[in-house]
């Protein structure tokens, strides 16, 4: 039997903004947001085609095959 370790290794392969990504640990949306340095104030983040509650990014974890989209928002006049 042969078993690649990288395969072991990583936990989820996700797809972030059009972008593959591959985690090698589990990941909150917090997690991947301080990670990437995004302030979570300013975005809104959409996981598999739902917006998610600002108050949960801390415990929904990234699963393999997730998409998630990061949104910023801008201000204007």
């Amino acid at each position: 039997m042969n078993v690649s370790v990288l395969n072991i290794l990583i936990m989820a392969k996700i797809q972030l903004n059009g972008r593959k990504l591959e985690l090698k640990n589990k990941h909150t949306i917090l997690a991947l947001l301080k990670r990437y340095k995004i302030d979570s104030k300013k975005i809104a983040v959409e996981l598999n085609g739902k917006i998610i509650n600002r108050n949960k990014y801390k415990i929904v974890y990234l699963k393999n095959k997730d998409k998630m989209e990061i949104v910023n928002f801008i201000g204007g006049g």
